[in-house]
């Protein structure tokens, strides 16, 4: 099966905050932060801390926030000309075939450490860091996305 796709912006903002979110290192920083803003909060309410305490650790949570839902999503569109490409996917019980007008490339289902579907991609990871998206509107029909789907679930291990 081939299929043929380019990227929207907003869906692709989107897809990077889905893998920003999922990073356990972001989601242990969240915590932290979110235990200290609690704690000076519960600390504020009983008066053991100082109002200047509770408005710093409120202002490093939406800093925060901030930066991991907008900011970086943004500057990584902005920088990776991957996003402005117009490419074809072919799935295949080997492997899949990554191309554009510059060229292509193959890779088999065993050089994939997993995948993430979200509500607009399937992420496919090579490592913890590096992956790809494929747009789940470049698929003609359901049917197709859902052959797409068990063929990635597989070949690609959870």
């Amino acid at each position: 099966m081939t299929i043929h796709f380019n990227y929207n912006k907003k869906q692709v903002i989107q897809g990077l905050r889905y893998h920003f979110f999922t990073r356990p290192e972001i989601k242990f920083l969240i915590i932290i932060i979110n235990v200290f803003a609690l704690l000076s909060a519960g600390l504020f309410y009983f008066k053991k801390i100082q109002p200047i305490s509770f408005l710093i650790f409120s202002l490093l949570w939406l800093v925060l926030m901030v930066v991991i839902w907008s900011v970086l999503p943004a500057s990584i569109y902005r920088r990776a000309h991957t996003f402005k490409d117009e490419f074809s996917v072919d799935f295949k019980d080997d492997g899949l075939t990554l191309s554009n007008d510059r060229g292509s490339k193959k890779w088999e289902w065993n050089l994939f450490s997993n995948f993430l579907e979200t509500p607009y991609f399937f992420h496919l990871y090579f490592d913890a860091r590096s992956f790809f998206l494929i747009p789940k509107d470049a698929f003609k029909d359901i049917p197709d996305m859902q052959s797409a789907r068990s063929l990635l679930k597989e070949h690609i291990k959870q």
